[in-house]
């Protein structure tokens, strides 16, 4: 019995499996919102409570966790929870406990995804086993990268979504400037992810290019978190849950506009970094949310101006993934692989 989790720093999704051959069926799963625990163990017990299986006896757990992993010891980069294994084993009376850095579980999924499971932005023309990248917005910015070791992809984790944030034009030098007089530091996860949207539509603001609406104002006061709120004005959407609709706000299409352009650009420097010719895949919770902006040419346009390279990356596949439980499906095949 495994026992397999995607610990991220606004949701966890975590599911019991019986073998490998229903990954995409596990015997019980269930989503839970990680900061209202204390620590992992305690939203690991508040699980097993709720799937009420008195006599399941756990063998082996798998955690995809949204920070590096280093000998067995783990940080969630956007949680104050500190991990290790042996104590967890200890704790949640598991004989084996895996830590697994989260774009590794994701990436580990990606050989298994079908057809149905993403989106295609761009066909181009994948190169045979060429190495895989994996580049995902979610509350902060993972990314990996799969190599062919002659028989199989091998994951490579790694914190690239921290390296220093590099504009492309003159409204993201603008930002840059902005952000550097409230931050020490300006990273990719800083104006490309969950946590960066925020910050770009706080530059767009204060640019006085847009008027930010009354209504807008005054819902963003009353929650913690208002990225949801920005993607929804963008889209178009009801700022809460009923059937009306209203026109997209101009404020947010800026941003996230914006963002899927920094995005493009990132993108684009990660298949470079990682020569990805075999293809590179959007995960996270952010893409889907915002495909339509994806769609648009100026996502393409930003992944491929790299000067002399631009006709290279014409080439790579670029995809979203629209599983959300594909960090689950990685952990859980990681752990039943050991």
């Amino acid at each position: 019995m495994l026992l397999a989790g995607d610990i991220g720093g606004t949701k966890t999704n975590l599911a019991l499996y019986a073998s490998k051959e229903d990954i995409r069926t596990p015997l019980r799963e269930a989503k839970l919102p990680s900061a209202q625990y204390a620590t992992l163990a305690a939203l690991v017990h508040d699980f097993i409570k709720q799937v009420d299986l008195p006599d399941i006896k756990i063998d082996r757990a798998v955690f995809g966790v949204a920070g590096p992993v280093v000998a067995g010891k783990a940080k969630i980069t956007n949680l104050p929870w500190h991990m290790e294994e042996k104590q967890l084993e200890q704790t949640l009376n598991i004989p084996s406990v895996t830590l697994l850095n989260d774009l590794a579980a994701m990436a580990t999924a990606i050989p298994l995804l079908h057809s149905a499971d993403l989106h295609i932005l761009n066909a181009g023309k994948p190169v045979s086993h060429g190495t895989l990248a994996v580049v995902a917005p979610g509350t902060g910015l993972g990314e990996a990268t799969l190599a062919w070791d002659g028989a199989h992809y091998r994951v490579h984790p790694s914190e690239g979504g921290h390296v220093d944030f590099a504009p492309t034009n003159a409204f993201e030098i603008g930002m840059l400037v902005y952000l550097l007089e409230h931050m020490s530091h300006v990273s990719y996860e800083h104006v490309c992810s969950g946590i960066g949207l925020p910050n770009i539509y706080a530059y767009v603001k204060a640019s006085g290019m847009f008027d930010e609406p009354k209504w807008l104002a005054d819902k963003m006061s009353q929650v913690k978190d208002v990225t949801p709120l920005i993607v929804q004005g963008a889209n178009g959407k009801s700022s809460d849950d009923t059937s009306d609709f209203q026109e997209p706000e101009a404020i947010c299409v800026a941003t996230i506009k914006a963002f899927a352009s920094i995005l493009g650009a990132e993108t684009g420097n990660m298949v470079l970094k990682s020569l990805a010719t075999g293809g590179v895949y959007l995960g996270g919770g952010l893409p889907p949310r915002i495909q339509t902006f994806l769609e648009d040419p100026e996502f393409m346009r930003a992944f491929t101006s790299k000067g002399r390279f631009s006709e290279m990356l014409k080439d790579v596949p670029v995809s979203i993934i629209l599983n959300g439980k594909v960090g689950l499906m990685g952990a859980a095949s990681f752990g039943f692989d050991l």
